[in-house]
C-alpha cells in the first residue's frame, strides 16, 4: 500500500495491500486515526475547496480556463492538494467508494486532467500565468517547488490506482512521468535546478512499481545523479554539493533531505545500488547518532550557515530549516518542521523494506507516538509548522511559524497555539492527514514466507505465508501497557516464520509462542518459525518510566534528563505546576519514584506521571546575564509528566521535555 516492493528484487519484504489491515481499540494511534477521519480529513478537505481560504482546487480551474481568477497561495499548493487526496483516496477506498470524500476525489482528477497541458506539464501558477500572457515559463523557478509537487501527484496516482484500479490519476502521473522523461533529454540542466524538495524520485519508483514501465526507473536513476555535485555552485541547503553516492552526513534542509534519501532508498530498492546504499547507511548513522531528538523531531536550525557548503572554508552558505552541527540540538528555537519527522518515517520505511531491520521501525515508533501526535491538537483540525522542546514565557525575540505565518507580529512566545490554516505555507497539515490515514499499514509487511509486526496496537492483519491466508489479531493497550497479544489463524497449516519487533529501549522484553519462549532474535525482530494453524504470540515489553540523558556534546541539555516510558517521551507543562512557577526551577531528583496514573477529560486515554521533585529559584532577575548561584535549599514540589504527543492542548504556557537534574 505505502510502497509496492512485492517486485522489487533488493527488497526483503512489501506492504500489506489496500484493506488488509486495520487499527481498533482505544489506543492513542487508533484515536488519532479515528479523529482524521471523522474531523481531520473533512474539515481540511473543506479548506482545499474553499475558493476563499486555501483556493488550492479553484487553482486547478482557473488554470484550466474553466473559472476566472489569478493563482493564489504558495506555488507548492498544488502538491499539498495532492498530499491531502492521498489521504482522502485511503478513506474512500476502505469504504469502497462511498465516503463523504467521494466526490470530492472525481472532481480533482477532473480539474487536473483539465489543467494539465498536452505535454504533460501539470503546474497552476505558471500555467495561470501564461494563460494571462505572463512571462513564466515551466521550470524557470527553482522555488517554484515544480518537482515537488509533480512527485506528490504521481505518489497519490499510485495509491489511488492501487484502492480502487482505476487510472483516472495514475495516466495523469505518467503524462508527468513523459512530461520530465522529455525534459531530462533535452534540457536536463533544468531539472539538475529545479529538485527542490524532491519528491519527485519517490514519485518516478512507484510509477515505475505500478506500471512495469521501466523508463520511469530509468529516469529517476539519472534525475539522481543530476541531483548532486554541484561543487561550489550547489549548497548543502539542497544536499547537492555532493554527487549522491559520495554523501555520508545529513546536512541541510531536512525536509528535502529526507525526500532525497528516500528517493535513494527507493532506487536501490529496485537496482542494488552499493554506493548509494553504502551513502545512505552512513547518513542514517549520522542522523540517528549526532542529529535526531528524543521525540523524532528533525531539523534543528531555523537559520544556520555551512562552511562545508563553500568546501574551502572561505565563505559560508546559508541553511535554514536545517540539520545543523553534529549535536546541535537547541530546545527553544528547534525548528523541527512536522514534513521533516514525517520525511523521516518515508525514508526508514524504505530502509526497513531495503534491510529487514528493526532498528528502522524503532525510529518510525519514536515518530508514530510523539513527533506526529504532537503536530495535530486533540481537536482533529489545528496544527504546527514547528515542533520545540521548550517553550518558555517572556521569550526577547519571536520564532518564525510560532503561530499564524502571515502574522505581520509574531505571537508571543507563551502564546504558541496550532493553527487551523497557515495560509503562506500549508505543507504539513496535508502531510499529517496523509500519514494518519495510512498508519494501519505501518504496522506490519509481508514476504514470501515472512511476516514482520513492526508495531503495537489493536487491530487485525491479513496476509499471506507461503501463499496461505493469514491473519494476525493483535490485543494490547500499549504503550498504556506493555502486553501485546497476537492471535495467529491460518487458513490450513503453513510453514513460514512471523517476526515481531523487539524495540531498542527494552531489553528486557520477552516473547512467547503458545507459552513457550522466544529465544531466536534477527535484526531486533524476535523469529518465530514453524508451522501455523491457530497459534498465540505473547510479547511483554517493560513500559516503567525511565530517565534518559543525552550525549555530553548535547550543550543544552547538560545536567538535564527526560523521562520516556517506553517509547513515549514526557514533558512538564506550565498547565500542571503552581501559578508563578517557571518551568526553569523545576529539578527531578535522581531517585525520583514517578507513580503512574490514568489521564483525564482532554487527557483521557493517556497514562500520566506524579512524582516528588523539587524547586529551586531561578538565581538571574530579569535584566541582567548572570548572577551569584542562590545557596537556598531545594523545595518540594510535587510534578506532574504528560506526553509531549498531548503538549499545548490545555492553553497557552510553558513547557519543557529536559528537565534539570537534582544529584
Amino acid at each position: 500500500m505505502l510502497t509496492d516492493t512485492s517486485s522489487s528484487p533488493f527488497a526483503t519484504m512489501t506492504s500489506l495491500p489496500p484493506r488488509s489491515a486495520a487499527i481498533t481499540g482505544g489506543g492513542p494511534l487508533a484515536r488519532l486515526r479515528d479523529q482524521a477521519i471523522a474531523v481531520t480529513i473533512p474539515t481540511m478537505g473543506e479548506i482545499m475547496f474553499d475558493a476563499d481560504i486555501a483556493h488550492a482546487y479553484e487553482n486547478f480551474l482557473v488554470a484550466s480556463g474553466e473559472a476566472d481568477g489569478t493563482h493564489v497561495g504558495p506555488p507548492f499548493m498544488d502538491g499539498d492538494l495532492y498530499k491531502w487526496l492521498e489521504a482522502a483516496v485511503i478513506v474512500d477506498g476502505e469504504a469502497g467508494g462511498e465516503s463523504p470524500f467521494s466526490d470530492w476525489i472525481r472532481s480533482a482528477a477532473a480539474a487536473i486532467a483539465a489543467a494539465q497541458q498536452p505535454g504533460g506539464y501539470i503546474h497552476t501558477k505558471t500555467t495561470i500565468s501564461e494563460r494571462a500572457g505572463g512571462d513564466l515559463r515551466p521550470l524557470q523557478r527553482r522555488m517554484d517547488f515544480e518537482t515537488y509537487n509533480f512527485g506528490h501527484l504521481m505518489t497519490l496516482a499510485c495509491v489511488h490506482h492501487r484502492m480502487t484500479g482505476d487510472d483516472a490519476y495514475l495516466t495523469l502521473a505518467t503524462n508527468v512521468a513523459g512530461y520530465l522523461r522529455q525534459v531530462a533529454d533535452e534540457s536536463p540542466e533544468l531539472l539538475a535546478d529545479c529538485n527542490i524538495c524532491p519528491s519527485h524520485y519517490m514519485g518516478l519508483v512507484e510509477v515505475y512499481r505500478s506500471t512495469g514501465d521501466k523508463r520511469h526507473l530509468e529516469l529517476a536513476g539519472r534525475l539522481l545523479d543530476l541531483h548532486g555535485g554541484k561543487g561550489r555552485d550547489g549548497s548543502d541547503d539542497n544536499q547537492d554539493v555532493l554527487p549522491v553516492r559520495e554523501q555520508r552526513q545529513a546536512v541541510g534542509h531536512s525536509v528535502r533531505a529526507n525526500y532525497l534519501y528516500a528517493g535513494m532508498a527507493d532506487y536501490v530498492l529496485e537496482t542494488g545500488d552499493e554506493r548509494m546504499r553504502a551513502a545512505l547507511e552512513s547518513i542514517w548513522s549520522d542522523l540517528v547518532g549526532r542529529k535526531l531528538y528524543v521525540t523524532g523531531g528533525c531539523g534543528a536550525l531555523y537559520d544556520g550557515a555551512s562552511p562545508d557548503g563553500a568546501q574551502d572554508y572561505w565563505s559560508v552558505t546559508r541553511v535554514h530549516q536545517a540539520y545543523g552541527r553534529a549535536y546541535q540540538l537547541p530546545q527553544t528555537t528547534a525548528y523541527n518542521e512536522s514534513c521533516a519527522s514525517l520525511g523521516l518515517i518515508m525514508w526508514a520505511w524504505r530502509m526497513l523494506a531495503l534491510s529487514g531491520d528493526g532498528k528502522y521501525a524503532d525510529e518510525i515508533e519514536r515518530v508514530l507516538y510523539n513527533a506526529l501526535p504532537a503536530m495535530i491538537g486533540l481537536d482533529g483540525k489545528t496544527y504546527f509548522y514547528t515542533n520545540p522542546l521548550r517553550q518558555v514565557r517572556a521569550l526577547p525575540y519571536a520564532l518564525r511559524r510560532a503561530g499564524n505565518p502571515t502574522d505581520s507580529t509574531p505571537p508571543p512566545s507563551e502564546e504558541r497555539v496550532r493553527q487551523e490554516f497557515m495560509t503562506a505555507c500549508f505543507c504539513c497539515p496535508p502531510n499529517v492527514a496523509r500519514f494518519i490515514a495510512e498508519l494501519p499499514y505501518y504496522v506490519a509487511s509481508q514476504g514470501q514466507r515472512d511476516l514482520w509486526v513492526h508495531q503495537y496496537v489493536s487491530g487485525t492483519v491479513r496476509a499471506q505465508l507461503d501463499g496461505v491466508d493469514v491473519t494476525v489479531e493483535q490485543t494490547t493497550a500499549y504503550p498504556a501497557e506493555g502486553t501485546v497479544r497476537l492471535d495467529v489463524r491460518a487458513a490450513s497449516p503453513v510453514s513460514g516464520a512471523i517476526r515481531v519487533r523487539i524495540p531498542g529501549w527494552a531489553a528486557d522484553a520477552r516473547v512467547s509462542v503458545d507459552s513457550e519462549p522466544v529465544d531466536v532474535v534477527e535484526q531486533g525482530y524476535a523469529v518465530v518459525d514453524q508451522t501455523w494453524t491457530t497459534n498465540t504470540i505473547v510479547v511483554e515489553l517493560p513500559v516503567a518510566p525511565r530517565l534518559v540523558v543525552a550525549h555530553h556534546f548535547v550543550e543544552e541539555a547538560t545536567g538535564q534528563v527526560a523521562v520516556m516510558r517506553g517509547p513515549v517521551v514526557y514533558c512538564v507543562e506550565s498547565a500542571d505546576l503552581p501559578e508563578g512557577t517557571g518551568i526553569e526551577t523545576v529539578y527531578l531528583p535522581r531517585g525520583i519514584e514517578l507513580t503512574e496514573r490514568a489521564g483525564d477529560e482532554q487527557l483521557a486515554g493517556h497514562v500520566l506521571l506524579d512524582g516528588r521533585a523539587a524547586t529551586l529559584p531561578a538565581p538571574v532577575p530579569e535584566g541582567r546575564l548572570f548572577a551569584d548561584l542562590d545557596d537556598a535549599e531545594p523545595r518540594p514540589l510535587d510534578v506532574t509528566l504528560v506526553p509531549y504527543a498531548v503538549w499545548g492542548n490545555r492553553g497557552p504556557g510553558e513547557m519543557s521535555v529536559w528537565i534539570s537534574l537534582l544529584h
